[in-house]
């Protein structure tokens, strides 16, 4: 398995990439008062196989116990510390255009312990504007957010003519997690991760199975009719 497919603890990128789903079903049943679930009532609720959630957990030595399944509380313990949620990460978005301010509101980083502790931005004419209860910082703050405030994510907001050099004075100050939302693809050094979330890309692959949806019921409606 190559070293770009897995991550330092040998759980594969696609595991990882599940585990939130997995978690956030938990977190759901725990509301509900759910003390175990079986392999097959977790899949279904987080939308995979049972054979594939088997096979996900089992990276992190969790494998049920048969005819009871997982303890709820204490599997969500262990996603929790598998993905690094048991501290908190400080969260730095750059761009205050409308999606950066958008994602100032969000209050869910803060639900899930990410910390946002600064808005930046090149603009000099939106400094000191107050976005969400913050005040937009300028990029130059950046080495010392990393030294004084620990900042570990940088969330990249911005057009995409402006994201690699966001990234770059993101990476140069010390950030070696990225989370990109400007439709761009970044290069960055060995050591630093980026992922990407491109919602036009999104919605095309939404568009195609659209499409799939739609010439399958008039197929059937032809069929019918014939």
């Amino acid at each position: 398995m190559s070293d770009a497919a897995t991550t330092r603890r040998g759980i594969p990128e696609a595991s990882v990439a599940r585990l939130p789903g997995y978690l956030r079903a938990l977190t759901t049943l725990a509301g509900h008062g759910v003390i175990s679930v079986s392999s097959e009532e977790l899949a279904n609720a987080a939308g995979v196989s049972s054979a594939m959630l088997r096979k996900d957990l089992s990276h992190l030595g969790s494998y049920g116990v048969r005819g009871v399944g997982y303890d709820v509380e204490r599997l969500a313990a262990e996603i929790t510390a598998a993905l690094g949620l048991t501290r908190e990460w400080p969260v730095a978005i750059v761009g205050m255009g409308n999606l950066g301010r958008a994602l100032a509101a969000y209050r869910g980083f803060e639900e899930r312990g990410f910390e946002v502790v600064a808005l930046l931005d090149g603009d000099r004419r939106l400094l000191g504007e107050d976005v969400a209860g913050r005040p937009v910082r300028p990029m130059s703050d950046l080495p010392g957010l990393v030294a004084d405030e620990g900042l570990a994510i940088g969330v990249i907001a911005t057009p995409s003519s402006g994201a690699q050099d966001a990234c770059d004075r993101l990476v140069a100050a010390g950030v070696r997690s990225v989370l990109n939302f400007a439709p761009a693809v970044l290069a960055v050094p060995d050591g630093v991760v980026v992922r990407n979330v491109d919602l036009s890309t999104e919605l095309q692959i939404l568009a195609f199975h659209g499409q799939r949806v739609a010439a399958a019921a008039a197929a059937t409606t032809s069929e019918v009719v014939a």
